[in-house]
């Protein structure tokens, strides 16, 4: 399935790719260098991000992780998954590396569901840093307050679903 999935997507670049090229060259090139310079500024975090996860999987006390949020942790461990990911600061590379050390240590599959998705809707110092000098508070906080349900719905689906 891996293989399938990185063979659709190089498809896909190269369908974009030759697309742009019929645009014209100087797209063509602006494109290749903007990608190259995402491309050389996001492997570093990204080796960073998951070789920092593979040691603090190893750091952190399995017993520890598996009690708090691991499969049989219930409610509370989606409670406590969900604060944590509303809490966690930074991009993907933090939060997913997180998500991975966790389920890594022991954590249950919708227990990290439910933190990556609270991450991702209503991250705490991303509503403080940049929504709320951007949008007006009202509109943050109910676009968050609407939100807090939907880690326990993903979590749920995943419980329903079986072990993804």
């Amino acid at each position: 399935m891996s293989l399938a999935v990185t063979i659709f997507l190089w498809v896909l670049v190269a369908a974009l790719a030759l697309a742009t090229l019929r645009i014209g060259r100087a797209p063509f090139m602006e494109s290749v260098q903007a990608g190259l310079a995402d491309f050389v500024r996001l492997i570093p975090r990204l080796a960073i991000g998951v070789i920092g996860s593979g040691y603090l999987a190893e750091v952190l006390p399995q017993e520890f992780i598996a009690r708090w949020l691991g499969p049989q942790s219930g409610g509370p461990g989606l409670v406590i998954a969900t604060l944590a990911g509303a809490l966690t600061p930074g991009g993907p590379v933090v939060g997913f590396a997180l998500g991975a050390t966790a389920l890594k240590s022991g954590a249950g599959a919708p227990q990290v569901i439910a933190y990556a998705t609270a991450w991702a809707l209503f991250a705490f110092p991303r509503l403080v840093l940049y929504e709320l000098p951007i949008v007006p508070a009202r509109i943050v906080w109910l676009r968050a307050a609407v939100s807090v349900p939907l880690p326990f719905l993903a979590a749920l689906g995943a419980m329903l679903i079986g072990r993804p």
